[in-house]
């Protein structure tokens, strides 16, 4: 798996100090090139400056929440193709129904466990930007 996710570039969006540090140790560690971003609105500049391959994006966050960054991120005619993964501590239906509208691509319950993250890294990973991603069976 490791030389599978070698210079995939992937960012996290968390106001967590923890949640993003520990993303980006694994995910270096499997050899990801990882930003991180404190909020939605902290995260956009990085986004156009690193072209991520797969986003990570936590829902309840100050200035600019989850829910309004996938947006933008996928009314965004370069980006929109790009995997957006929802991170929230919450695992309702709800959340995840909002994230389908949004257009968010998976989701992701916090904590998550280490395979848990790279099962998500991993069902995006080869899937180009470029490409039209199928979002009728995302969320497991």
């Amino acid at each position: 798996m490791e030389e599978s996710l070698r210079d995939l570039k992937v960012m996290v969006i968390d106001d967590s100090n923890t949640i993003r540090r520990t993303a980006e140790t694994l995910l270096s560690k499997a050899g990801c090139s990882v930003v991180t971003a404190i909020d939605g609105f902290d995260s956009l500049a990085k986004i156009a400056d690193h072209q991520p391959d797969i986003i990570f994006v936590d829902i309840m966050m100050p200035r600019l929440d989850g829910y309004q960054t996938c947006a933008l991120i996928k009314n965004n005619s370069k980006f929109k193709n790009t995997p957006v993964i929802m991170l929230s501590s919450k695992d309702g239906l709800f959340d995840k129904a909002k994230g389908r509208i949004v257009g968010a691509d998976d989701y992701l319950t916090k904590p998550f466990s280490k395979s848990e993250l790279f099962e998500a890294v991993e069902q995006f990973h080869s899937k180009t930007p470029d490409l039209d991603v199928d979002t009728e069976n995302s969320y497991v």
